[in-house]
């Protein structure tokens, strides 16, 4: 059982992923298993080349920044495990949490995060009800977004990046990944206000 499982490995599924790894030496974060099924093959990233995200070196390609971001997760936090190669198909309600079902396997979360993109493709059962018109995208474009609250789509299921209907930034994406991460952090400190921040002071 996992305590959070995210979906998707693009930019704001992967920021999540990370924020949550970078936890782990807090006291309420210590014991949570997390894990990131990182299939993208149809990210949006991999057209991609950067001048104006914040902290990237110009040029950088997204098709190598959505490799670099994994291996970074893997390195950086080998904890969090990574489910490679999996698509989801279906997420079941359980009594105290979820069935995520993949076309490979089947994995049970407490909480789940959806970061994949705001394709009008997408397709997962038990999720489909809360699919609606993507507010800040042309109407010609055909995107869709999940009904949310501040990323919060129901007890237990949050959404980031553009499918939070979220504008295509990658700032704004990963952003959107990390504020999901902490309200998660705030969760399992129960309720009490907290982050994870990396310090060069000892």
């Amino acid at each position: 059982m996992y305590d959070v499982l995210v979906i998707g490995g693009g930019v704001s599924g992967t920021s999540c992923a990370m924020v949550l790894g970078s936890a782990h030496k807090k006291s309420f974060v210590k014991d949570k298993k997390i894990g990131i099924i990182t299939h993208q093959k149809a990210s949006s990233l991999q057209d991609a080349v950067f001048y104006n995200a914040y902290g990237i070196p110009a040029g950088t390609l997204g098709a190598d920044l959505l490799v670099e971001s994994i291996k970074q997760l893997k390195d950086s936090y080998p904890h969090v495990d990574q489910i490679a190669g999996e698509k989801v198909l279906e997420v079941l309600s359980l009594e105290n949490g979820f069935n995520i079902v993949t076309n490979k396997n089947d994995y049970q979360a407490r909480n789940i995060v959806v970061g994949i993109g705001s394709s009008n493709l997408f397709n997962i059962e038990g999720l489909n009800q809360y699919v609606e018109p993507h507010k800040k995208s042309l109407p010609e474009k055909q995107r869709i977004q999940l009904k949310n609250n501040d990323h919060k789509v129901a007890e237990g299921i949050y959404v980031c990046g553009t499918l939070a209907g979220h504008r295509s930034q990658l700032a704004i994406a990963s952003g959107s990944g990390a504020a999901v991460a902490t309200d998660i952090l705030v969760l399992w400190n129960n309720g009490i206000e907290t982050h994870s921040h990396d310090s060069t002071r000892v």
